[in-house]
C-alpha cells in the first residue's frame, strides 16, 4: 500500500528533522573550554569521518594529528568567543568556537561560522599515539 504523495511530502521533511543532531549551545567561554578538555584527547569528526585528534594539556598546550598524520604541538589562547591555535611551524592562528551539544563538543572555524563543524563525540584521558618523528609525545 503506498501514502498518496501529499502526505509523503509531509512525513519527508519530519523524518529529515527527526535525523539531525541536536544544536550546539552557546559557545564556550575560555573558563568553560578549559575545564572540559584539559587533561583529556578528543577525537574529532567532520560530516561522520574521522577528521583529527586532539590532546588538551595543562597550561594550555596542546598535541594535534589528522587521522593518519604526523602530530604537532602547539599551544591556545582565548580571542574574544573563540579559542585560537598556533602550532609549531604554522605561526597563523587557526580559531574555532566551541560549543557543547547534544552530540558532542562541537568545534566551527571562525572564519566560516556556517561550514560543517568538526564534533568530538568520544574523548579519553589516555595520551594520542603520535606517528612520525615525535613518537610518545
Amino acid at each position: 500500500m503506498t501514502w498518496p504523495m501529499p502526505l509523503a511530502l509531509v512525513m519527508a521533511p519530519a523524518v529529515c528533522w527527526c535525523a539531525a543532531p541536536p544544536a550546539a549551545g552557546a559557545p564556550l567561554d575560555v573558563a568553560e573550554f578549559e575545564r572540559l578538555t584539559t587533561g583529556k584527547t578528543f577525537f574529532y569528526t567532520r560530516n561522520g569521518q574521522s577528521y583529527g585528534a586532539e590532546q588538551y594539556l595543562p597550561g594550555r598546550r596542546v598535541v594535534w594529528a589528522f587521522t593518519g598524520d604526523d602530530c604537532l604541538k602547539g599551544t591556545w589562547f582565548p580571542v574574544g568567543d573563540s579559542i585560537c591555535f598556533v602550532y609549531d611551524g604554522k605561526p597563523d592562528p587557526q580559531c574555532w568556537r566551541f560549543a557543547e551539544g547534544g552530540g558532542g563538543l562541537e568545534a566551527r572555524y571562525a572564519g566560516d561560522p556556517s561550514g560543517l563543524p568538526l564534533i568530538a563525540r568520544q574523548s579519553s584521558p589516555e595520551p594520542m599515539a603520535c606517528m612520525g618523528p615525535d613518537v610518545g609525545v
